[in-house]
Formats: structure tokens, sequence, C-alpha cells
């Protein structure tokens, strides 16, 4: 197996890409070691080292790093654990962890729909990409509430993302969005 790497917009974090599925549909977000408990990788890889951060895409892994941690010494011990754990053939997602996502419940109004529409098909590709994802959390007197994951989150370019890319495509779409703002 051969893990590709890329850097992210964000410094402190890395995407690897172990030419696999990792998740097939859908994403799963990590922030901190007490919330890997439905992951065994997640759970492998905050043991690994100075991990803060552990993202699941479709076909990648992106893991976020301690401020004060060299990539140079934590990068070859992330590549082992995800080479030895996938080429096992052992679980990403332990299969009773499974959760619905947030915002996910329930019927939507149609300007949600139309909302999470755009997020599906224009901003979520655009920031996979990147190694993060973006979720909807609500839509309320004219501000939608959005959560930044993986690399997304602590970027120093996401609240430019969001403002004035996010923000200007659902105004241009949704007359009745006027703000975006990062849960």
């Amino acid at each position: 197996m051969f893990i590709q790497t890329e850097a992210t917009p964000n410094p402190e974090t890395l995407k690897f890409l172990p030419g696999v599925d990792v998740m097939g549909t859908g994403t799963a977000n990590f922030p901190s070691v007490a919330d890997a408990g439905g992951s065994p990788l997640a759970r492998r890889l905050f043991e690994s080292g100075d991990v803060t951060g552990v993202f699941f895409g479709a076909d990648f892994i992106t893991v976020t790093k301690s401020p004060g941690s060299d990539w140079l010494n934590l990068k070859p011990s992330i590549l082992g654990v995800i080479m030895e754990h996938l080429s096992a053939g052992l679980p990403v997602i332990d299969e009773n962890a499974v959760t619905a996502a947030p915002g996910d419940s329930g019927e939507d109004s149609e300007i949600v729909g139309q909302i999470k529409e755009l997020l599906d098909t224009r901003v979520r590709p655009a920031v996979a990409q990147d190694g993060g994802d973006i979720v909807f959390q609500g839509f309320e007197d004219g501000v939608v509430s959005l959560h930044m994951q993986g690399s997304c989150a602590g970027c120093p370019s996401s609240t430019m993302t969001l403002k004035h890319g996010i923000e200007n495509l659902l105004r241009h779409y949704i007359p009745e969005v006027v703000e975006v703002r990062q849960v």
C-alpha cells in the first residue's frame, strides 16, 4: 500500500490518501481523543503522538497535530498506523458507533433544502479537496450556521472561505440568506 500525503491550507493539518475507500460515503470527525471511541483507527492515530484531531473523508484521512510538534517527526508514525490498520482490513469505524450527522433529522423547509443542496454540490467537494468538510447546523432569521471539520477547523483561511466564498454563494442563489456563521 502506498499512501500519498498532501499539504492543506491549515499548516497544522496533513491529508493522507491511502488509495482505498476510507469512509466510502459520509465523513467522521474526531476533534479529540475523547471523541474517538467509535473508531479504532482514530484511537490508534491519537496514540501515535501529538495528534489533536482526526477526520475521515470518503477516500482520505486528515490528521491535525499539536502546534509545537513537527511533521517531520510525526508523519512516519502516522503513515505506519494507517498502513498497518488498512492493510489488516480492520474497520475504520465500529459498526455499533454509527450515529446520524447533526442537522440531518426531520423534514427540511424549502430554503433549508436549497442550502443543503448547494453545500453538498458546490461547497463540500471543494473543502474535501483541502482535507475538510462543512456541516450544516441550522438556518434561522437569515443566518446559516455551519461547522467546519478536518483541516478546515482552525484553518487561518476558514473565515475568508465562509464569508467571501460560502456566504456570497448562498446569498446569490438564496435571497433569504443574509449571513453565514461558523459554529
